[in-house]
């Protein structure tokens, strides 16, 4: 079995439109899903701990998705949770002056999307990043939420999570 579990953004909740969306999907694939709840914890290193922490209590093939902030929290955790494989949207990478908290790439398959047009962080972290580790990557005509580019984003994580479940 395979568990799909979510991180959200900075200023989003556990279930958000694009969590609601993504997890709808998995579960048809027959996936279970876990959104972990960070509200109230800034710190992205407390974030990473709880993440690490709520993954400890599953004994599935664990798929980690994340979302801007999320993105940067489920990278962190993936070694340690031995994760399978990593989607993220619009990961928070190299942000300017905490550009030493970008986790090391995992070793594991990455799938990442973008959008042109994010305000928040410059789609040119993610390509650095993706470029750095070989990870597929995926630009939209979309802006940092993404959330006018959900059928795709959902098309790209059905295809991911086909390839890691078989």
């Amino acid at each position: 079995m395979t568990t799909v579990v979510f991180s959200h953004g900075q200023e989003s909740g556990p279930w958000g439109t694009k969590i609601r969306a993504m997890a709808e999907l998995v579960k048809s694939m027959g996936c279970t899903t876990e959104s972990i709840d960070y509200q109230g914890i800034a710190d992205p290193t407390e974030r990473v701990t709880k993440c690490v922490r709520e993954c400890a209590q599953f004994d599935d093939q664990l798929v980690l998705v994340g979302s801007s902030m999320g993105g940067h929290v489920a990278t962190a955790a993936a070694r340690e949770v031995g994760a399978a494989g990593l989607f993220v949207l619009a990961p928070a990478y190299f942000m300017e002056g905490l550009e030493e908290l970008t986790p090391t790439p995992p070793p594991v398959p990455i799938c990442i999307v973008h959008g042109w047009h994010d305000d928040i962080v410059p789609v040119d972290n993610s390509i650095r990043f993706a470029r750095a580790c070989s990870a597929t990557l995926h630009i939209v005509d979309g802006d940092h939420r993404l959330t006018a580019n959900i059928e795709e984003i959902n098309e790209y994580l059905r295809r991911f999570v086909e390839k890691l479940t078989g």
